[in-house]
């Protein structure tokens, strides 16, 4: 089977197999969107999902949390991954998406990531999942797996994710996001990956190697 269609039948599994692929975060607008994804740097949504009801619930506006103290914050999501920093950039993206953006999330990757605490993987999967955005954001699953399957061997996430847009049609890239990320969260994990039970192994050219 040459490359190209290895990687066509790839796809094409994941489309017939996964017509619905979303994020696991729970959230109910874009302001929580993005809140929680800051939180689920290093974390896992799980985890997420157990802070951000009381968070929530305490600052349900940007505008409330922009005016909340660091001690308020930090007690809410003390048992999340780097509770410090990530308390430190809530206040101040809430900051200034209040003064900058009007309390509005934007859809725009580039004023996103004005945003403290919000890098380009962040930018991208606000940008896709709220405004359907063409981006896929390339965290640890979408890196590990783009590489096992043979869609990139980019060094970087950057690379990787040009990679991927040259791959993906760019209405697909919304999903495509997601089939990587849940792919990689639980058959192809970064630790003895299920490569016995993997639908995608006769096309995977990492199935014999991990």
């Amino acid at each position: 089977m040459k490359e190209k269609e290895r990687k066509k039948a790839i796809l094409d599994y994941f489309r017939e197999n996964v017509p619905v692929a979303e994020s696991e975060l729970d959230f109910q607008n874009p302001y929580q969107l993005i809140v929680a994804v800051i939180l689920s740097a290093q974390c896992t949504d799980k985890r997420v999902n157990m802070h951000t009801p009381a968070l929530f619930l305490r600052f349900p506006t940007p505008e409330l949390l922009a005016e909340a103290t660091f001690e308020e914050v930090y007690e809410l999501i003390k048992s999340i991954s780097f509770p410090n920093n990530k308390a430190r950039h809530l206040i101040g993206m809430a900051q200034m998406l209040v003064a900058d953006y009007g309390g509005v999330v934007p859809s725009d990757g580039a004023l996103l990531e004005r945003l403290p605490g919000v890098g380009r993987k962040t930018a991208n999967v606000v940008a896709s999942i709220i405004y359907n955005k063409p981006v896929i954001a390339v965290d640890t699953h979408v890196f590990r797996v783009s590489h096992r399957l043979g869609f990139s061997q980019g060094k970087t996430p950057l690379e990787v994710e040009k990679d991927l847009n040259k791959l993906i049609p760019e209405h697909e890239r919304a999903i495509a996001h997601h089939w990587l990320i849940l792919h990689g969260r639980y058959i192809c994990t970064a630790r003895k990956p299920k490569c016995g039970g993997c639908p995608l192994r006769e096309w995977c050219p990492s199935a014999e190697m991990v």
